[in-house]
C-alpha cells in the first residue's frame, strides 16, 4: 500500500462554475461554498493517509489550495477522459484517484482501494456512484487506452469504464457504491452520512 500514490482531481470552487445543479434552490455562491467544503473534507482526509505521494490535480488558481504534503499539478486536456488520462500519465506507478464530490469518504474506503492496488491479483480499482458514474479509479500500470472516448458524467459512465478495463484484460477490484453530490437531495443525503464534516456544517448554514 505504501507505494501507491493518492490523487484528488478537482476544480476551483468558483460561483457559477461548480455544482450548477444545486442552483436552484442554492445560489451560485452557496453552491460554490458547498463545493469548497467538499473539497476541503476530501483533502483533509487524504492528508491523513500513509502514502508516499499525495497529489492535487487542479483546474484553477492553485495558490489558495497549496497544502503541505501535497504536490500540485494542473489538469490538461479538453474532456474529463483526457484529463484523467493525463493525470495518471503524470504519475509513474500505481495510483488511486478520487474526486471532490464525495465528502462522506472515509479512511477505510481509501484504504480499501490502496490495498487492492497493492495486491498481485488486482490491476485496477473502480468505485461506482449511484447515478452511474464513479467516485474512484485506480490503476497499477499506466493509463494507455483506459479513458479515451468513455462518455463522462452520464448514467453509463461506470458501466462503460468497467467494460473498457475488462476489455484491456485488467483485473478489477470494485469498491462500494457511494452517492455523489449533484442535487440538493444528494447533498442532504450525503450530509447525513457525514454529519461532522465541513460539508454538512456548510449545508446546515445554508438550509437552517
Amino acid at each position: 500500500m505504501n507505494d501507491v500514490a493518492l490523487l484528488v482531481i478537482a476544480k476551483e470552487p468558483i460561483p457559477g462554475r461548480v455544482k450548477t445543479r444545486l442552483t436552484p434552490p442554492c445560489s451560485p455562491a452557496q453552491a460554490a461554498a458547498l463545493a469548497e467544503a467538499a473539497l476541503t473534507d476530501t483533502l483533509d482526509l487524504v492528508a491523513r493517509m500513509p502514502v508516499p505521494r499525495k497529489i492535487l490535480v487542479f483546474d484553477g488558481d492553485p495558490r489558495c489550495w497549496q497544502r503541505d504534503g501535497f504536490e500540485l499539478i494542473g489538469q490538461s486536456g479538453s474532456g474529463l477522459d483526457e484529463r484523467l488520462a493525463a493525470a495518471f500519465a503524470d504519475v509513474p506507478g500505481a495510483a488511486l484517484l478520487v474526486g471532490m464530490d464525495t465528502p462522506q469518504l472515509t479512511e477505510a474506503l481509501l484504504d480499501d482501494g490502496l490495498r487492492a492496488l497493492s495486491h498481485p491479483a488486482v490491476d485496477a480499482v473502480l468505485g461506482r456512484t449511484a447515478d452511474g458514474g464513479y467516485w474512484s479509479v485506480g490503476l497499477k500500470h499506466g493509463s494507455a487506452g483506459v479513458f479515451s472516448g468513455i462518455p463522462m458524467s452520464c448514467h453509463t459512465t461506470w458501466r462503460r469504464q468497467r467494460a473498457r478495463l475488462r476489455q484491456l484484460r485488467l483485473r478489477v477490484h470494485d469498491q462500494p457504491l457511494l452517492r455523489d453530490v449533484d442535487t440538493i437531495d444528494d447533498a442532504c443525503a450525503v450530509a447525513l452520512q457525514a454529519p461532522n464534516s465541513r460539508f454538512a456544517a456548510t449545508l446546515r448554514s445554508i438550509t437552517g
